[in-house]
């Protein structure tokens, strides 16, 4: 039973087993997913802004402030003043959205957003194109800071002849309105 070529096909055999398991060990590992950290407010904020609609100043109306699981935080009434101060609670976490809505008799007809990201950003205002960069980054699948700037960047209007991309390449005394 000791024959030489049985040892050598016991030993074959085991360094092709060590061999497959050592490959199995080897697979690719699925990396684990990154774990975004949550930003909060570290104290009672104070957020500030106007209400600007598509011609002019929005001084009446209501605006409410709502976290991301779609809780009421606060509200706001305008009364003759476009401008507004909403406290949010300590430890609440962005992003929120800032809803206005439009009085019945207002010129204003549609509710107008503005979405705060950064707990250290306190002025946001609430107008039709922060409207459509919260539209668009909700469409992006939600309101992260990537799919909001991607949002503001298709929103923004760039001349054709002058992108970034491409650099202008005409009379600098001319761009601008001559040199700065």
């Amino acid at each position: 039973m000791n024959s030489p070529c049985f040892a050598h096909n016991m030993l074959l055999t085991a360094v092709i087993s060590a061999l497959y398991l050592v490959g199995c060990g080897n697979t690719e590992r699925q990396p684990s997913p990154m774990q975004q950290i949550v930003k909060k407010f570290a104290k009672t904020t104070a957020l500030t802004g106007q209400v600007i609609g598509k011609d002019q100043a929005m001084t009446t109306g209501l605006i409410k402030v709502i976290d991301n699981a779609g809780r009421l935080l606060t509200t706001q009434e305008l009364h003759g003043d476009s401008h507004y101060r909403l406290e949010i609670p300590a430890d609440t976490a962005v992003p929120v959205v800032l809803v206005y809505v439009p009085k019945p008799d207002s010129l204003e007809t549609e509710q107008l957003l503005s979405v705060a990201i950064e707990p250290s950003i306190t002025r946001y205002d609430i107008s039709p194109l922060t409207t459509a960069i919260a539209n668009g980054a909700k469409a992006l699948g939600g309101y992260t800071r990537a799919n909001l700037v991607m949002a503001a960047e298709n929103k923004v209007n760039v001349p054709d002849a002058n992108k970034t991309s491409t650099g202008f390449r005409g009379d600098p005394t001319k761009q601008y309105g001559g040199w700065h």
